[in-house]
């Protein structure tokens, strides 16, 4: 099996930020590297073993999606090779796994957009037959298919924190007051940026769900980040229609009334619903049968959803 990442060490450029799985370098005031490691965090917590092809399956299925959707919304690619950007001893770092993109300010919010009733969002509607305010038919069970997908933004937390599902008119106050230096002159206030994350959020969600259907998966819910250029235009960021960010479902197993199984970490959640863990960190070692299955399910999706096979 592929030697995981768990931390990368590009010592040629800054490091200015590592997330739950990206670390983050500037290349200059216009790019960045950004380097998905093999780590994994489940309940909000890293756990201390990575898994093995991770990174590389949420850069290629990022990759694909942000070429098949790029009609949609502008994304942050630059085209520039990560090798490019780093010396040559540290280019087994980044191939395969880095993306170099363009510098733009991240929208205060997760651009959540459900498709079926499951997880937090089942929670919901059993308590008040809504979903983040938005009502819904009475009677659905759990997984259905939503009459239409739903915008339910949600605020972002930093690293260990839960995120907070919040109201359309909260995503678009936060948006106007975190971003209103860099809207300045660009002719856009915070409501009028939010709504256009919430139409593209949809769009986005609605084509990769229909061509996800003809590959035999289901795309459950997913959610998208968005930021601006200094002349205020919204782009695709960060990661998009990932296991990491999307529930993944097999259509041929799958039904109403149940959660069905899917293409993620679910795995590694289930095992650890198992332990004496209160859910902090430092997280619970995995065994070596968890991982390589956890490893496996990643492999699986990207290779399904895209008829390739991963490099």
């Amino acid at each position: 099996m592929t030697t995981p990442l768990f931390e990368s060490t590009i010592r040629s450029l800054p490091l200015l930020a590592r997330g739950k799985v990206r670390d983050i370098y500037a290349i200059d005031d216009e790019k960045l590297l950004i380097v998905t490691s093999d780590r994994l965090s489940a309940f909000d917590v890293i756990l201390p073993d990575p898994i093995p092809r991770k990174g590389q399956v949420l850069t290629a299925m990022a990759n694909f999606w942000f070429e098949k959707l790029g009609h949609v919304v502008p994304n942050q690619l630059t085209g520039i090779a990560p090798e490019d950007v780093v010396p040559a001893d540290e280019r087994d770092q980044v191939t395969g796994r880095a993306l170099v993109v363009k510098r733009l300010a991240p929208l205060p919010i997760e651009a959540v957009v459900r498709g079926y009733v499951i997880g937090s969002g089942w929670k919901d509607y059993q308590a008040t037959g809504a979903i983040c305010g938005i009502e819904l038919p009475a009677g659905l069970k759990q997984a259905a298919k939503l009459p239409e997908p739903i915008f339910t933004p949600a605020s972002k937390a930093d690293v260990g924190d839960h995120d907070e599902n919040i109201s359309f008119s909260q995503a678009q106050e936060r948006t106007q007051t975190v971003l209103a230096d860099q809207l300045k002159g660009t002719g856009k206030q915070g409501a009028q940026l939010a709504d256009e994350a919430r139409r593209a959020a949809i769009q986005l969600y609605t084509e990769a769900a229909d061509y996800a259907a003809t590959r035999g998966i289901i795309i459950a819910d997913t959610k998208f980040e968005f930021g601006i250029d200094a002349t205020g235009t919204l782009h695709l960021i960060d990661e998009a229609l990932t296991p990491d960010s999307s529930r993944f479902w097999p259509a041929d197993q799958y039904q109403e009334g149940i959660s069905p199984p899917s293409f993620d970490k679910q795995y590694v959640r289930d095992h650890l619903e198992t332990l004496d863990w209160d859910k902090r960190a430092p997280g619970p070692r995995l065994p070596a049968e968890v991982i390589e299955r956890t490893s496996a399910k990643y492999v699986e999706a990207y290779e399904r959803l895209t008829g390739k096979t991963l490099p």
